[in-house]
């Protein structure tokens, strides 16, 4: 099956905390950061998740912000630090290419945000990726 979806992160689950409704899944990615997703119980009983299964962790390019610096006193947990290695933008919008340790992430942010943090080649920068726009497919 193809998908859209270009940022896809191999790795695999390092933790699982079950609630009613919703459960909190850690993955360690290929390049050793974690991630975590925020999925719903069904799908974790339906896909049998579980500590040591191999996953791939999805994120849509437009769930991406990307900040210069980590960011402190915020709800987003994951926060992958990277260097950007291209952009390009259009009259409103912009798509970053950030190198990642394991890989490399896009982020579609506006042509102002590109614009304000100064991103170019070789900035560094951290992506913000809030756990409920993490989806998980087995891998």
């Amino acid at each position: 099956m193809g998908l859209s979806i270009r940022n896809q992160f191999p790795g695999i689950v390092t933790s699982v905390t079950a609630g009613e409704a919703m459960a909190t899944v850690k993955v360690r990615l290929a390049g050793g950061q974690d991630i975590t997703a925020a999925i719903t119980t069904d799908a974790l009983k339906d896909l049998g998740f579980a500590e040591g299964t191999a996953v791939k962790a999805l994120v849509k390019s437009t769930e991406v912000a990307l900040a210069t610096a980590p960011v402190e006193g915020l709800s987003i947990r994951n926060q992958i630090a990277g260097t950007v290695t291209d952009v390009a933008t259009g009259n409103a919008m912009g798509s970053v290419k950030v190198s990642v340790e394991g890989g490399e992430l896009t982020a579609a942010i506006t042509k102002g945000a590109v614009d304000d943090l100064g991103l170019t080649a070789g900035s560094s920068v951290v992506a913000l990726i809030k756990s409920t726009e993490v989806s998980l497919a087995a891998a």
